[in-house]
This record gives structure tokens, sequence and C-alpha cells, in this order.
């Protein structure tokens, strides 16, 4: 396939993008120099940049070189989320650093283009359209020169450069040369329209603090093995994910990329989903940042904070629980992917599997020496007795069914991780707790399970009660301890998911084309569940099979280490919300599993013994 120019109307290949991002909000930068994606001034706000969903009249910011024939290379600069991309020509050489910079008073986009050959002559065209591409501000040029200010409603974008600027077609361009060495900066910065125009930025200062930012983060990184860059860099992706004032972190920070190629499964992921937590908090907790492990569990407590009945499923970066879905209807969606979605209406699921991630994490914490405050205990022992009124009920499911609810057997398994995870902290640290009765609803749920989820004909535990579909959430029946991997039950499933959900060397969730799951059928192989096989396979001593599915799974990053939620085997195309934050902390707990040769949950308990001693 041949990949769309600069001038190209087609946004690129999801893998063709590059994610730089300020701790705010983050923006998609394609190889070819284009910003096709920015949302300010949060993840989950409006895009001022959305031609990833729709062309260039949607918004974007282009810099590319003049000329037709071009190569381009790109990298990150070390371990930072400082994105180089170099374009060469006949004539000439050039570098665009593209990063966002840190801590500064309004969130900006710089780009520095760097001469790095010859003469080069480039271009940049700068498309603001707030509102999702609706809105096209009123642009000025700033009173003492250099720059540009656009507005429209409460939005403010200023653009300062010394390059010469002019208007076109209701966008800004530049044309200009760069010998070796000259640099030119462009400087995007966000601002409200009702208050002053944000200061200017020394670009080169910026970029200084910036680097020195995240190599600073990087060299906190406990973990030395083998696969270090891989590590190191999904880490430094979900720290660019992470919303710093709050510590939550956004599944992804796009939203409607398609599960499908051209089909409708296409959802909002600039939320934070209380099923990552747990994963989040040991794959933190393993690799050597507490701060941020602490930050995500505090997050976790202020958002769920309130009545137990109104627990959701995912919540805004800074806790909001109104996350009402729109469908966007003047954009066209990814490659014709529609529709665009803004909110999710997932929120709004019954899920019962979060009481168990609620009470993992919690359980993970205190073991990691991250310990919640005392009055935790409190929202604990509410959350479960709601949790002992409405388990047997059935609900939406871990991969949020529109098809109607069922009695999905991971929902009932995370339920009794919830009590047995409470029963362990109440015995070990003393906590007030009605043990007994604990004890009794624990042991039910787990009967309930075994006699109504597992298929006795096929030996294999099954997607809901009573049904003959499997789902690769049940691979995680070992990893919580809910039975161990050497039960012949659990044996039968690994083997079943093996048979029938292995396609192409990387496991699909669930077969949509005999599941109603509420959409038609189709979609990739997903990356987090082909990570669980090969923790599956870790904890059957099949370390050959766990390998060499982990060097699959690596082999499918871009060319940045970045991957997202899907895989489509067939148009060997990334699929899904990218980066997605599951899939590169599946990675990190796979990755430090194997290294180990043991789980992540049993590193934190030798973490805490060595502390001990």
């Amino acid at each position: 396939m041949t990949e769309p120019g600069a001038d190209s109307d087609r946004p690129l290949a999801i893998e063709d993008y590059g994610l730089i991002g300020d701790c705010r909000t983050a923006a998609l930068v394609g190889r070819n120099g284009s910003i096709d994606w920015l949302c300010w001034p949060r993840f989950d706000a409006a895009a001022c940049f959305a031609a990833l969903l729709g062309g260039a009249k949607h918004g974007r910011w282009s810099i590319s070189a003049a000329e037709s024939a071009v190569n381009t290379s790109r990298a990150y600069r070390g371990d930072t989320m400082i994105l180089e991309t170099v374009f060469a020509t006949a004539d000439g050489a050039f570098a665009v650093l593209d990063f966002m910079p840190i801590g500064q008073p309004h969130s900006s986009v710089i780009r520095i283009v760097e001469g790095r050959k010859g003469r080069a002559r480039v271009r940049m065209n700068i498309t603001l359209r707030f509102d999702y591409g609706a809105s096209v501000p009123w642009v000025t040029r700033l009173p003492q020169g250099g720059g540009i200010v656009a507005i429209a409603g409460p939005n403010l974008a200023v653009l300062r450069t010394p390059a010469e600027i002019r208007g076109e077609d209701f966008s800004t361009s530049a044309h200009f040369s760069v010998d070796v060495g000259e640099r030119v900066p462009f400087v995007l910065t966000y601002g409200r329209s009702h208050l002053q125009t944000p200061h200017p930025i020394d670009a080169e200062a910026a970029l200084d603090e910036t680097e020195r930012f995240w190599r600073e983060w990087a060299a906190k990184c406990t973990y030395q093995g083998r696969q270090r860059e891989a590590v190191l860099r999904s880490l430094l992706t979900l720290k660019a994910q992470t919303f710093a004032a709050t510590g939550g972190i956004v599944a992804a920070p796009t939203t409607s990329l398609p599960e499908r190629l051209g089909g409708p499964r296409n959802w909002d992921y600039r939320y934070c989903w209380l099923r990552d937590a747990s994963l989040t908090l040991t794959a933190l907790i393993c690799a050597g940042y507490h701060d941020e492990a602490r930050a995500w569990r505090d997050w976790l407590r202020r958002a769920v904070a309130g009545t137990p009945s109104d627990f959701q499923i995912m919540y805004g970066v800074a806790g909001e629980r109104w996350l009402p879905e729109l469908e966007v209807a003047w954009l066209p969606g990814y490659q014709g992917a529609s529709p665009v979605r803004v909110g999710n209406a997932a929120s709004e699921q019954l899920q019962l599997d979060v009481f168990g991630e609620m009470m993992d994490t919690l359980h993970l914490a205190r073991g990691g020496e991250i310990a919640p405050q005392a009055t935790d205990w409190d929202l604990q022992s509410k959350a479960l007795e709601h949790l002992e009124k409405i388990w047997r009920e059935p609900d939406d499911g871990i991969w949020e069914m529109r098809g109607g609810r069922k009695n999905f057997t991971h929902s009932k398994v995370m339920a009794w991780v919830a009590f047995d995870r409470s029963i362990r902290d109440a015995e070990k640290y003393g906590l007030e707790a009605p043990l007994a009765q604990w004890r009794a609803t624990r042991d039910e749920i787990h009967n309930t399970v075994c006699a109504r989820a597992y298929d006795p004909m096929h030996n294999t535990f099954t997607q809901s009660f009573e049904s003959r579909e499997l789902d690769a959430s049940l691979l995680v029946i070992p990893e919580v301890g809910f039975l161990p991997v050497d039960d012949k039950r659990v044996a039968g499933t690994i083997a079943a998911i093996e048979r029938e959900l292995f396609v192409d060397g990387f496991v699909l969730r669930y077969r949509t084309e005999t599941v109603a799951d509420g959409m038609p059928a189709g979609e990739g192989v997903f990356l987090p569940c082909s990570f669980w096989l090969a923790d599956a396979y870790q904890k059957q001593g099949r370390m050959a099979e766990a390998d060499a599915l982990l060097h699959r799974l690596l082999a499918l990053r871009n060319d940045l280490g970045l991957l997202s939620e899907e895989y489509d085997t067939k148009a060997a195309r990334q699929v899904g919300n990218f980066p997605q934050a599951l899939s590169h902390l599946a990675l990190v707990r796979t990755v430090l599993s194997q290294d180990a040769r043991a789980p992540l949950r049993e590193q934190i308990e030798t973490l805490v013994q060595a502390k001990a001693g």
C-alpha cells in the first residue's frame, strides 16, 4: 500500500503514527510530519486537529519537505517522548523535533525544524479546527508580529515562529529553507479566549527541560532485563497517557479508531478504566515507579468514593462520572469507519468485575507498601455489602457487550476475587470484618461458577453460565488464584482457547460471529489476550511457547515501539485505539514475569518480604 504523503487528505495507517504528550493531553504525529490528532486542553476535550477521523479540513498541522520525492525516518530521542522525524531529499535533509513541554502554565506543542544536510526546502501548513473539526477560528496576527492568534468561542491557540507565515484558504502556511545546523521553531500554545494570551515559550530551553524530565523519569526504571527497551518504551507511553494532576491513566488518547477497518466497532477510550487498575499497579510497582502507583491508587480511591451502588467501570481523568455517548456526524471516521463516538455509554453498564479489580488493587497496594488510607476499609466493606446483594445478577461483562446481560464467568470470578482479597487483608492486618459471612459468600460464588460455568463434555469453562461459547477472559482464572493452573478444568480451558480462539498465532476475545454482542461480526485479534495466553503458558511451564508468543507480539509493535488494542492479521495492520494502555501494561507484565520466572503478584510479595527482612 502506498503511504499517503503530506498533501494526502487520507489519514495514515494507525501504526504510522507516533505519540507525544505533556501528561495533560497528547498528540499523534504521522511519519509524514502531520499532526492529525490533538485534544485540548485535556485528553477528553474536543479535538482541534481531527484529520485522523476525517481529512485535512477537520484540522491538522503538517511540516514536510517541499519536494515530492522524499525519504523519511523517525525515532524517539533516547528514552524520551521527543520524536525526531528526518526528511531527506535530493537537495538536503532536515529533522522535525516534536514534543510537548512538561510543567508549563499552558499546554503547548513545539516543533523545531533543524537542517541536517545541504539546503533543504520546507513547507508548513496548519489548519486549526476546534470542536472536532466543526469550528473554524477567527485568525489574526500577533500585535508584535511573529505569529497568529486563533479564537473560536472559549478556545484560543497562539502560534509563534520566526518563519514568515501567510494565510491561505482558511489555513496558515510557510515556505522556507534551512541550512545545516539552522533551527526554526514553531510553538503552538493553547489558552482560553477570555483570558490573557499565553506568554511566549523559549523553544530551545523547553526542549532541554523536556528531555531532562523524560530521561530522569526513565532512569527510575528498575527493570534491566533482556527486553528493557520494550518495557521502558511501554512505561514511557503509559506515563504520557497519565493526567498528572490526578494520576488517572487514559486507556488511549484517541476515540473511534476501528477494531475492524471500515466497521462500526468504534469507541471512545479517552477515559480511565477500573479494569486496568490492578495490572497498572503491579506493573508500576515492579518497575520501580512507586510515586505513579500511589497517584493511580489515589485516583482510584477518589473516583469510586460515594455509594457502592454507583460504582462505574470507567471515569474521566479527574473522576468524572457523566460520560454520555454522542455521535459526531460531520466526521466521516478513520478511513471511512463510522460512526465517530464521543463519550462512552458503557460507563452506565453493570460490570461486576470492577468490584474485584478495586479490591485486588487495594490488596496489592497494601502488599506493595503504598497502603490505602484507613477510611478505605470502610469503603471496601460497604462495597462488599452491596456486592453480596447483586453478584448473582447478570451483567454486561468485561467486553462491555451491547447484546444483553448474561451471567458472564469472568464477572463472577472477579466477584470471588473481591471477597477473597478482602478476607486476606482482614486476616493479615487485623481489620474489622464479618469474616464468616464473607467466607460463605466467597465459597458460594466459587461453587456456583464451577457448577454452572464449566462444560464437562468439552472440559472447559465457558463465557457465561450454561453456554458453549469460549472467551479469552477465562485465562484470568489461574492468574487471580480462582483455581490452580494444573487443575484439569483450567488446563482444558487453556487447550480449548488454543483450539478455537487462536488465529494466525494470536488470540481472539471470543468469536464475534457466534456471540450476540450487539455489533456486526468481525474484529482483529486482541493483543492483551495474547499476552494473557503467554502468561498461562509460563504458569504451565511451557516456556518455549511463552517466549515464542511474546516475541511474535513484540514484533507487532510499530517502529516506535507502540501498540494499539488489536491487530488485523489479514491486512497486517494495527487496529483499535492507539496507543492502547492495556496492551502496553500486558506487555510489561508478561516480560517482567517471564524474566523473573514469577508472576508480578509473587514479585510484590518478594519485595515486601525482602524489606521486612
